[in-house]
């Protein structure tokens, strides 16, 4: 006989499996949906950016929308009234049709064709380090072209700063001749005067000068030594970066030129018209660029524009010594033209002198001679055959007694006293005549000695006009000074004074 079940309690639920049963494949159910979820959202956000993974707090119907809220365009109210719609900034393709504009995709797996964008993407990079590697050398050989401009032009300066620099040394050697050649004059024309006092004035400007110009070749000489170093570290530098470009198809003045420069340091040339290019890029040190070749390109730059100072100042310096010495020279010469002026006054001062003084003499020395012939005929004949019958035989003696009348004649006393009075002028004009001639002899020393005076101050002018000629070297000037040796004037014509 069959055995019933006992009825069951009346419910609502009708189901007839058992709820840990029903839970059991619930909790499996709902765990295999989060398997599936999670391993189809990170099954897709291995093909996306990390931005368009979806926010884990925002519902799910919503996320779509959030996520592409920002590609749509904005809408910008304009003054007028009206509205204009604009892409939002950033990198992607702008969608007109449908107004949006989605970022750029940027997937963080590799793609299918990821050996062949690795392989563009190095090709890139080494294309890039070649460009780089060009244009720096392009830069560094630009630099070093105007550093070789730079000292061709430091090197003809030098030159002409020699050139006066041994114009100034010839100067002081035509100086030293000049106070030489002054120095043959006689003694009376030794008195230091205004032409002595000019060419020791001279003397120390051309020292001054001298040092000046020796001071700006010392400094030009060690700017180019700097400047040659600098030369040979941008070489050096260049031929690193050269050694990087294996093919260079294009010139390097041109890729300097499509850099939108033309001079790395902006010196020598005015800027191109062209849009700027590129920026000076930063030092790296495993780049193109790298500090050694800045510190190259910033010590041209700094050499550059003190070179361009130098340069200037040392020709001012030149052309202003040029006019100083000329000047100084020309005062130098007109003070020994208004010496020889004033000495061709004196000479013919003196001419007239001793041209008076000669005639006066002629005249003393005829008196002298007629009074000698006086004497003689007041004295009497010497001898009786010289008598006159008028004459007696014992004139003009005279026996002289007491106790004759001719103790009474005045003839012997008067002739006595006139013979003596006639010898006292005798000696007066000898005495005269003496001192007339030594006058004239000293006026005559003097005459000579201002023509010697006047002849060498003449030989000193022109000795300087000659020798500051630019044809005559210092080479020649020197051996003048060395070698040259005026005979000295004899010491009894013009040293010593007759007495």
């Amino acid at each position: 006989m069959p055995v019933l079940a006992p009825p069951a309690e009346h419910s609502q639920d009708t189901r007839v499996g058992a709820p840990a049963w029903r839970e059991a494949t619930r909790a499996e159910t709902r765990k295999a949906h989060h398997v599936t979820e999670r391993c189809g959202q990170e099954a897709v956000a291995m093909w996306q950016p990390k931005e368009s993974v979806r926010d884990p707090n925002v519902a799910h119907h919503l996320c779509r929308a959030a996520y592409i809220q920002p590609w749509r365009f904005r809408v910008e109210m304009l003054r007028g009234g009206g509205h204009m719609e604009k892409p939002p900034p950033g990198e992607g393709v702008t969608l007109w049709k449908g107004k949006m504009k989605p970022p750029a995709w940027h997937a963080r797996l590799p793609l299918p064709l990821h050996r062949d964008a690795r392989a563009l993407q190095t090709a890139e990079v080494v294309l890039a380090h070649a460009r780089g590697a060009r244009l720096t050398a392009a830069r560094l050989g630009r630099a070093q072209r105007q550093i070789n401009g730079q000292v061709r032009q430091l090197q003809r300066q030098r030159e002409a700063t020699d050139r006066r620099l041994s114009e100034v040394r010839k100067g002081l050697l035509v100086n030293q001749q000049s106070v030489k050649l002054r120095g043959y004059r006689p003694k009376s024309e030794k008195i230091p005067d205004r032409a002595d006092s000019m060419l020791t004035w001279e003397k120390e400007e051309l020292k001054n000068m001298k040092r000046k110009m020796e001071e700006d070749m010392e400094k030009s000489e060690a700017l180019l030594k700097a400047l040659a170093s600098c030369r040979d570290t941008l070489a050096f530098c260049c031929k690193e970066r050269l050694q990087a470009v294996d093919l260079m198809n294009q010139p390097l003045d041109k890729v300097l030129e499509q850099a939108g420069r033309h001079s790395w340091v902006n010196l020598s040339r005015a800027p191109t018209p062209r849009t700027q290019g590129q920026k000076t890029p930063p030092p790296d040190p495993v780049g193109t660029y790298t500090p050694e070749c800045a510190a190259a390109l910033n010590e041209a730059k700094l050499l550059l524009v003190e070179s361009k100072d130098t340069l200037a100042e040392m020709a001012k310096n030149e052309a202003e010594m040029r006019e100083q010495q000329l000047q100084i020279s020309d005062r130098v010469c007109a003070s020994l033209a208004q010496k020889m002026r004033e000495t061709c006054e004196l000479k013919e001062r003196l001419n007239m002198s001793v041209g008076l003084m000669r005639g006066t003499i002629h005249r003393c020395t005829k008196f002298k001679q007629e009074m000698y012939i006086t004497r003689g005929l007041i004295k009497g004949p010497l001898s009786k055959r010289h008598l006159e019958t008028r004459e007696k035989l014992d004139r003009p003696l005279v026996r002289v007694y007491q106790r004759h009348v001719g103790t009474q004649l005045p003839e012997a006393t008067r002739l006595a006293q006139g013979t003596d009075k006639l010898q006292r002028h005798i000696s007066h004009v000898e005495k005269n005549l003496n001192e007339l001639l030594a006058m004239q002899k000293n006026l005559t020393w003097s005459l000579n000695c201002k023509k010697i005076g006047f002849d060498v101050d003449h030989n000193v002018v022109r000795l300087r006009l000659r020798q500051r000629h630019p044809h005559v070297c210092y080479e020649q000037a020197q051996r003048l000074v060395n070698d040259w040796d005026p005979r000295t004037p004899p010491r009894g014509d013009t040293d010593a004074a007759p007495e």
